[in-house]
């Protein structure tokens, strides 16, 4: 059994976990595919399909999902999950619902693949959100410049490449051509280990990417539009597929929406020249707005720090706090606190211009 499931992913580690289950006479699976209450696990035995019904459904945060380790039925039909190990990671974005819920994406990952389009005009702002994301998932995060045979001179690729790494500290930027091969050895022998998870827009170039990895056509292909580079959402599930150099590699969905949810973490990594500069300011809860002392503005003034960098970072930060505040009386409570505050700092400023006009 152990090395029926090793390819994806099964250690000793998870065969600890599942003792349990293994003792009330239940099968060890991954989930490769999830779709309608119904999901597609790997057993030692070959691909089997289960309902998923006997796990918590009304929770975005338990459903089961592609990447999960599960304990299925050994037999009848139909067949049905009983429940899914511990994760020891997972990829979550906040829902489209007022309800500040989280969706799960991908579970158990080690590698968090960003794929972004050199087709069309670089979205820094998107990248660092799908990082913060990343980072707060438990993953390793990794940007993947594709479509790089559209930058021809190796000048513009270069400075492409080093806007992005300014704004992905600690995470390493590739360029890959999938239809030429070119960079495609670096990112195999980086996901050649463990579970990745490929992220990023329709359009860009995720499933290429994926048949390239995998070196053969299972994903379908779809033109990106010329005016914009988005595509149709050509993979319309997460797909769990084993990598012939060794790993395992999960497709998603290109995504219109990456809200975050509950990533300070991320942010904060995402941000660490900005985390790093904050120490230095007068006060430990300093916005980085109006204070005196700040040395964040400070290091934007002198051009240290790009002004977009703190935009960007301001932006995510209350998002944050937003999304968080709806669930957490608490933090609430010390937003209020803080818009207050504010309010009273502008108000008294204005008074002072107004007594220096008088």
């Amino acid at each position: 059994m152990f090395s029926a499931l090793a390819p994806y992913g099964w250690d000793e580690a998870w065969a600890d976990a599942f003792a349990p289950y293994a003792a009330d006479g239940l099968l060890p699976g991954r989930v490769v595919r999830v779709d309608r209450g119904q999901c597609d696990v790997v057993t030692a035995d070959g691909v089997v399909r289960a309902d998923t019904e006997f796990v918590v459904p009304r929770d975005p945060m338990k459903v089961v999902c592609t990447g999960d380790w599960v304990a299925v039925d050994p037999g009848g039909d139909p067949r049905y999950v009983r429940a899914y190990l511990p994760r020891r990671t997972a990829f979550v974005r906040s829902t489209s619902s007022q309800r500040s819920e989280g969706q799960i994406l991908a579970a158990n990952i080690d590698h968090a693949v960003v794929a972004v389009s050199l087709a069309v005009e670089l979205d820094l702002g998107r990248v660092e959100r799908f990082l913060a994301l990343a980072w707060e998932s438990g993953a390793q995060p990794v940007v993947v410049l594709t479509k790089a045979d559209l930058v021809p001179d190796p000048v513009t690729l270069a400075h492409l490449v080093q806007d992005v790494e300014t704004s992905a500290p600690g995470v390493p930027v590739l360029t890959v051509s999938a239809l030429h091969g070119d960079g495609l050895d670096v990112l195999v022998a980086l996901v050649g280990s463990g579970t990745s998870v490929l992220l990023g827009q329709s359009g860009a170039g995720k499933s290429t990417l994926a048949n390239a990895l995998v070196g053969a056509d299972v994903m379908d292909v779809q033109a990106a539009r010329d005016v914009d580079g988005k595509g149709r959402h050509t993979t319309t599930t997460r797909n769990l597929l084993a990598l012939p150099s060794g790993g395992v590699l999960i497709d998603t969905p290109g995504l219109r929406g990456v809200g975050l949810f509950d990533a300070e973490t991320g942010v904060g990594q995402v941000f660490s020249e900005i985390e790093e500069l904050a120490q230095g300011c007068r006060f430990h809860d300093c916005a980085h707005e109006t204070e005196p002392g700040c040395a964040v503005r400070s290091a934007v003034e002198s051009g240290e720090l790009p002004q977009r960098r703190l935009e960007s970072y301001r932006k995510l930060v209350r998002e944050n706090q937003w999304i968080v505040a709806k669930t957490d009386a608490r933090v609430r409570a010390e937003l209020k606190r803080d818009w207050k505050r504010k309010g009273a700092l502008g108000r008294a400023a204005m008074e002072a211009k107004r007594g220096r006009w008088a």
